[in-house]
């Protein structure tokens, strides 16, 4: 065995601290970092590590000699199993507190930045079931858990239909009841299940791709609206139909039903064709005197009403008073776009998926906004010099960036046309502390503020303003 992945175990160690990616963080004797999947700070446990690396170990709690005052008991079942929800055994405040942390020590830290005083997260009104999308995946050969292997019972039924455990492509979970999406989402992803089963219908087998059964996604809406769409790996007409119109049956306050035949290796479905087998192709979202088509393929947030938060908030720290020119970059469906545009005189809103632009357009006609429009393609490509003649210098940017942050192209051009305002939103605080860094020059932060889009895990939301430093000029 390599010496960088020898195990060892140390004993009687403090959890001192959460870290990034859902990880809790201890201290080895010898003065390296543990960072650990199963732990809580507060917690006392023995560890036994699995990975060395020149400044950390990874490892994982084998005995805990005390629980952390922090911790509360997970409400569901398959805590631990599931990969989902990694922080549910520790109590809401203090997964607020951590997130906080997070975003403060990310840009102090890596951006180096110089902040105002930050004003506290915002958190979530629910603490479980906030997502209006869900999608389960369908398996021949479930899951089974070390307590199901080493019992001698029957283990019955291999099917399931659930999520894929971390890291492992062809592997699936039954889930019974989640927490993450309200009624009737567990009773129908357990009715479809059932009634698979009965009627002999084959479920999925990734590795061999084989199968009939391959996914089931679950739209909501705060207007009542709800979406299902199967995705089949084959054409069976019969039992297509059959399933269909059981679903459709068993519950009438569906709107919109949908499936796909999917053929291909992956199951992606932004190049298939969906159909609509009964009632609408779409359903509806509202935010204020805002609607919002939404189809299969639509992005929106997650978390609805938190969602209408981080909105209110990039548009608070917008200060629009109806004569700026606002551009919108990474504007996905538009919905920021759409939702400052009545507080603007004009939006400029682009992004690089033409579906996404597609829907922003009609979002727009459909709300009556005449003050927008909407541009497709890769923003460093795109917004550039000729497309700022042509469409008017900004007064303020809104950024809502991927994961990766923008392009240091993308950063360089707010830099060349020095707005007076730009509000950055992030769903990684780390990338976006990068960005700051770069724009510090001409920029100071003057807000910040960090949104809980999705309580029990780790990710959080942040917001900032940047206003251009005093006595500078592009």
């Amino acid at each position: 065995m390599s010496r960088r992945n020898k195990k060892q175990i140390f004993t009687n160690i403090e959890v001192m601290d959460a870290g990034s990616k859902g990880k809790t963080i201890a201290k080895a004797p010898d003065g390296k970092v543990i960072f650990l999947p199963n732990a809580v700070p507060g917690d006392v446990v023995d560890v036994q590590t699995f990975k060395m690396r020149k400044a950390y170990y990874e490892g994982k709690a084998i005995h805990f000699h005390k629980l952390s005052d922090k911790r509360t008991q997970p409400a569901c079942e398959h805590f631990g199993v599931c990969g989902g929800c990694k922080w549910q055994d520790m109590g809401y405040a203090h997964q607020l507190s951590y997130k906080q942390n997070e975003v403060v020590n990310n840009l102090t830290r890596i951006g180096h930045i110089e902040l105002p005083e930050v004003t506290p997260i915002l958190g979530s009104e629910k603490q479980y079931f906030y997502r209006n999308k869900m999608e389960f995946s369908f398996s021949d050969a479930r899951w089974l858990t070390v307590e199901e292997i080493q019992s001698d019972k029957d283990l019955g039924d291999k099917n399931a239909l659930g999520f894929h455990i971390p890291g492992m492509w062809d592997k699936i979970l039954d889930i019974k009841t989640c927490h993450l999406q309200e009624d009737p989402s567990n009773a129908i992803r357990n009715a479809v299940k059932t009634f698979a089963i009965e009627n002999n219908l084959e479920f999925f087998n990734t590795r061999n791709q084989t199968g009939f059964l391959r996914t089931m996604m679950i739209r909501t809406s705060t207007t009542g609206d709800l979406m299902v769409m199967i995705q089949f790996f084959k054409e069976d007409k019969p039992n297509r139909e059959l399933l269909l119109n059981f679903i459709a049956e068993s519950f009438p306050q569906i709107t919109s039903l949908q499936f796909v035949i999917n053929e291909k290796a992956n199951d992606t479905i932004y190049d298939q064709e969906v159909i609509c087998y009964k009632g609408d192709d779409h359903i509806f979202e509202e935010m204020e005197s805002l609607k919002f088509k939404i189809n299969a393929k639509s992005f929106y947030q997650t978390n609805s009403d938190q969602a209408y938060e981080l909105y209110k908030i990039a548009r608070d720290f917008a200060g629009l008073t109806g004569e700026e020119l606002v551009y919108d970059l990474y504007t996905g469906a538009g919905t920021i776009a759409q939702f400052v545009a009545k507080q603007a005189k004009k939006v400029i809103g682009v992004e690089a998926v033409p579906d996404a632009i597609m829907a922003a357009k009609e979002n727009a006609q459909l709300n009556n906004i005449q003050n927008v429009e909407f541009f497709v393609g890769d923003m460093k490509h795109v917004f550039n010099n000729s497309f700022i003649a042509k469409h008017g210098q900004p007064d303020v940017i809104v950024t809502d960036p991927p994961r990766d942050g923008m392009h240091k192209d993308v950063v360089q051009q707010i830099l060349n046309i020095a707005p007076e305002k730009v509000v950055y939103v992030s769903c990684n605080s780390a990338t976006q502390a990068r960005d700051l860094a770069l724009m510090d020059s001409l920029y100071k932060v003057t807000k910040v503020q960090a949104v809980d889009m999705f309580p029990q895990t780790f990710h959080v939301e942040n917001v900032v303003l940047l206003e251009k430093r005093s006595g500078l000029t592009n």
